[in-house]
């Protein structure tokens, strides 16, 4: 009990909890952020509907407005799209499939480049020299147009059905493969510093293996900078992923995330329907502003010249 009430106590004295508090947009993003996931996560609870259950929609109830408009009913609170579902409750579902892509996006990612960057800075030498120019290859194309080729090509491996059944994870590996090459330069750089060290020496003098030396030893001295590119590119993961579904390469219709959501709204939209694209659209803006406010800030709270 008392090691927990200590570990407390250090972390409410520390430098980066002060920079949070005293920091009112830092403190308002991080709540913002919190509910938009706690809501998303509980969707199947909270959600007034189920949105993609076909056999409880009703295509009579198809394109009501907002409830407080003319013609709107109080059981749809921001209005219904084109097929009857709920516009509230396929958000909620909807911000859930985003944030999973995201997440798992940015996983993939850092695993990935992690991995390459430990091996390309600790090795060095031909294995540097490869992985740099791949890196520096896939930094010449766009994202987004990186993860529309991984896309393409599984499209063309595959059948239509199949790929929808697997379109989530082909999106989390797409987005996945697009954002390795900052985790890969940003460890590589702390790798070249780190391993001539006195303790990356002594660690090899007592005969630990490279793997061993890298994992152990290097990797919880480079995780800094990693937390901070992590925390923004989850933003740009969640971004890519409503621009790849917006386009129609993403998340199938029965599965929509905000970014389908937008896309089947915006087909409506100048007929005067705007609720079914407009509320997705503001729920995606401020979770990705956020989420990049919250990765601005633990990019200058883990900065030490500025503390």
């Amino acid at each position: 009990m008392a090691s927990g009430t200590s570990w407390l106590s250090r972390a409410t004295d520390s430098d980066i909890w002060w920079s949070f508090k005293s920091s009112s947009v830092t403190v308002i993003a991080a709540v913002v952020t919190f509910l938009i996931v706690a809501v998303a996560f509980l969707s199947p609870l909270l959600a007034p509907h189920t949105p993609f259950d076909p056999g409880s929609l009703s295509l009579s109830d198809g394109l009501k407005p907002p409830a407080w408009m003319k013609d709107g009913d109080w059981s749809f609170v921001i209005g219904t799209d084109d097929q009857g579902r709920d516009v509230l409750s396929s958000i909620m579902y909807g911000t859930r499939l985003s944030l999973v892509v995201g997440l798992a996006s940015v996983i993939v990612s850092m695993l990935i480049g992690i991995t390459l960057g430990l091996v390309s800075g600790y090795v060095g030498g031909t294995t540097d020299a490869v992985i740099m120019r791949i890196a520096d290859v896939q930094l010449t194309f766009p994202a987004i147009l990186v993860a529309l080729l991984i896309d393409g090509v599984v499209r063309g491996l595959i059948s239509v059905q199949k790929h929808d059944e697997i379109a989530l994870f082909v999106i989390i590996g797409a987005i996945g493969l697009s954002f390795w090459v900052q985790y890969a330069r940003t460890v590589r750089g702390s790798v070249l510093v780190e391993k001539n060290k006195e303790y990356v020496q002594a660690a090899r003098v007592i005969g630990l293996s490279p793997v061993l030396i890298m994992v152990r030893h290097v990797l919880p001295n480079v995780t800094g900078p990693v937390l901070v590119i992590a925390t923004i590119n989850l933003g740009l993961a969640i971004i890519s992923e409503a621009t790849l579904s917006f386009l129609g390469v993403g998340l199938p219709s029965t599965q929509p995330s905000l970014g389908t959501l937008i896309r089947l709204g915006n087909e409506l939209l100048q007929s005067g329907e705007w609720w079914i694209t407009v509320f997705p659209g503001v729920t995606l803006a401020a979770l990705v502003l956020a989420v990049n406010l919250l990765g601005d800030w633990l990019r200058d709270a883990l900065n030490p010249k500025l503390r």
